[in-house]
């Protein structure tokens, strides 16, 4: 059974969609999954997840003094899907790790906007680092369902679910709230 990844970075753009945020302690369950399933796809689920930035910039006399930025990594019920026949521990698990994914991304995001400095470029720096972790994670998420091939290889599944879990706790300082 296919399962696939859709990371949606545009749907930071609408405030409206439902969301729910990554928590270490509430995996995702079936019933997150609300979007009716797309009967010409071979998958068995389609997990919508992505990760929201903002910030701000404090200025004195024009320049930039300080900044602050939210990170936040979000599941889209609305966007997820199912197919019943085909849902399974295994299958959640496989689209659990999807969505985790995104989150070590939310972290490697905040790590690495805590090593930034104050400049006049700033922001032109942060626009850069959420286009290039939306990349690294979009690149990530194509290399799991490639190499666990859609999680059929349950082999290739097992060593992904101990890489993202290895990752998670390395970047634990910088997980979602």
């Amino acid at each position: 059974l296919l399962c696939f990844l859709l990371c949606l970075n545009c749907f930071s753009q609408n405030e409206d969609l439902k969301t729910i945020s990554w928590q270490e302690n509430r995996p995702l369950t079936w019933a997150d999954f609300e979007a009716k399933p797309a009967n010409t796809s071979s998958a068995a689920a389609l997990t919508a997840s992505g990760i929201t930035f903002g910030f701000s910039i404090d200025k004195e006399d024009g320049r930039a003094v300080d900044f602050d930025a939210r990170i936040d990594c979000f599941f889209y019920p609305e966007k997820s899907w199912f197919k019943p026949k085909h849902a399974n521990a295994y299958i959640l698990r496989h689209e659990q790790l999807h969505f985790n994914i995104t989150e070590l991304h939310a972290r490697k995001f905040r790590k690495r906007i805590k090593q930034l400095k104050v400049s006049s470029q700033i922001r032109n720096q942060l626009n850069r680092l959420y286009k290039d972790i939306n990349q690294a994670s979009y690149e990530m998420q194509k290399r799991y369902d490639e190499e666990t091939n859609h999680s059929i290889n349950k082999e290739k599944q097992k060593e992904w679910d101990s890489f993202i879990t290895q990752e998670l706790k390395r970047l634990s300082d910088f997980k979602s709230t």
